[in-house]
This record gives structure tokens, C-alpha cells and sequence, in this order.
């Protein structure tokens, strides 16, 4: 299915347009957008039809952890403070198969498309391209892009001329250096100034099916504690049912 792009008013970035469809998602008062988020959830149902067809719909269930993605991807500080959100971080969207972790990861980046936008890479792909190409991969995703780790923890073992590689642990240990390497990007200096700009942080952010025991299992107790610093974990319940039946 062809993507269709959200674009924006650029005097008033809180408009942003479907097709010929203008919402509106709140008011620009001064430099700051004041979000209302029942217009958000009307947009993202509309988006969502636009980009996954007819079929798609904004789930009553999901709506908390839609409002947490919501507040995140606004950088509405004061919410996430409330909610234990750190927005210097990234977010790693954990929940069940068939969920809609993948869904909702493509669907967010489209609220606010005046700001920088992240590509989703499925892990599966990281490693075929590891290897095809060996350890350049592992240079190339842990450099200073913008990306979403789609279904970690369930790939295969990398192997490139018979050296075989846990591939997404290194990339998240890559990114990890990149990311607390300014401190202003570390998650004790939103702690000491929550209004404090992101600048350009490497943000990375994930989904997984699994839970901490079986990341650490799968990657090991180092990847996990770095994961615990790069990323805010929102979960979905565990009895989430799977929407694709």
C-alpha cells in the first residue's frame, strides 16, 4: 500500500493535513502548541486509515498507552514527568505478538511531522544485511541516524565468514556510547532540569515481544542495564489480545 504523508501548515505547525483533510490538533499560542488529545486520537484513526486501510481503528483498550506515546512524541514535559517518561530517552514498546507495537511506532511518527522522523528497521533485516556486509552493519546502525528497532530480541545470530555476532546487542551498545557521550543527553540531567531541550540527542527507540528476564537471557545483564538508560519502557498488558485475528 502507498504511504500518504502527513504534511503541515508551517505558520501553524498544530494543522496538519491528510489528502485534502486539515486537523486540527490544538493551538499554537506563541512558539508552544498547546495539544488537545481527543483531536490527536481523531487524527491518528484517520492516519491510520490512510496508511493501513479501511480496516484500521483506534482500539478503546490502547488508548492509555496511545496517550503516553502522544505525551512523548509532543515532548509535553510536565506530562511526562507525571507519567515517569523520560523525554530525553527513547521509547521501547514491549507487548505481546499481534498487539500493535509496529503499528503504533509508524503511526506516532506522523503527529508532529515538523519534527525530525525515525526509520523503522526490522531486526531480522540488520542482521541479513550483517551478513551480506559484516561489521560495517554494526558501524552504519550505530552511527547518529534516527531508528526504531522492530521486534528485537527475536532475530537470528548474525554470522559473517563464520564469525558469528549478537548483532542488535552491538548496535545497542553502539548507540548507547553515542547517547551518553554529551551528558545533557543522559536521563540525571532531565531529573535536575525537566525543561531542558533534547538538542540533537541520539534518540533510539524498539519494540519487543519479550520481557526483561528473556532481554538479559538474550543479550545479557550489560545490553539490559545499557537498554534501562536508553529507553522509557511502555508495555502493553500482557492479556492483550492479538489484533490480528
Amino acid at each position: 500500500m502507498t504511504s500518504i504523508h502527513s504534511t503541515y501548515n508551517r505558520q501553524n505547525p498544530s494543522i496538519v493535513s491528510i489528502e485534502s483533510t486539515q486537523y486540527q490538533l490544538g493551538e499554537l499560542k506563541g512558539n508552544h502548541i498547546h495539544y488537545n488529545f481527543n483531536k490527536i486520537v481523531l487524527f491518528l484513526d484517520a492516519k491510520g486509515k490512510s496508511l493501513f486501510g479501511q480496516n484500521f481503528k483506534i482500539c478503546k483498550e490502547d488508548l492509555e498507552i496511545i496517550y503516553k506515546l502522544s505525551c512523548y512524541f509532543i515532548q509535553d514535559h510536565q506530562t511526562c514527568k507525571k507519567l515517569n517518561i523520560d523525554p530525553n530517552k527513547g521509547i521501547l514498546l514491549s507487548g505481546p505478538v499481534g498487539c500493535g507495537k509496529t503499528t503504533l511506532m509508524k503511526l506516532l511518527r506522523h503527529l508532529t511531522p515538523h519534527k525530525r522522523t525515525y526509520k523503522i528497521i526490522p531486526c531480522r533485516n540488520a542482521v541479513f544485511s550483517f551478513n551480506h556486509l559484516g561489521f560495517k552493519t554494526i558501524e552504519d546502525y550505530g552511527n547518529d541516524g534516527f531508528y526504531c528497532f522492530d521486534d528485537i530480541g527475536i532475530e537470528p545470530m548474525g554470522k559473517h565468514f563464520g564469525v558469528d555476532s549478537n548483532v542488535i546487542g552491538e548496535i545497542l551498545l553502539s548507540r548507547y556510547e553515542l547517547f551518553t557521550r554529551n551528558p545533557e543527553h543522559a536521563s540525571r540531567s532531565y531529573r535536575k532540569n525537566p525543561a531542558a531541550k533534547i538538542g540533537k540527542a541520539i534518540i533510539t527507540h524498539g519494540t519487543t515481544n519479550l520481557n526483561a528476564d528473556e532481554i538479559e537471557e538474550r543479550y545479557g545483564n550489560r545490553v539490559r542495564s545499557r537498554m534501562r538508560e536508553l529507553f522509557n519502557l511502555i508495555a502493553f498488558d500482557k492479556n492483550c489480545r492479538d489484533k490480528r485475528k
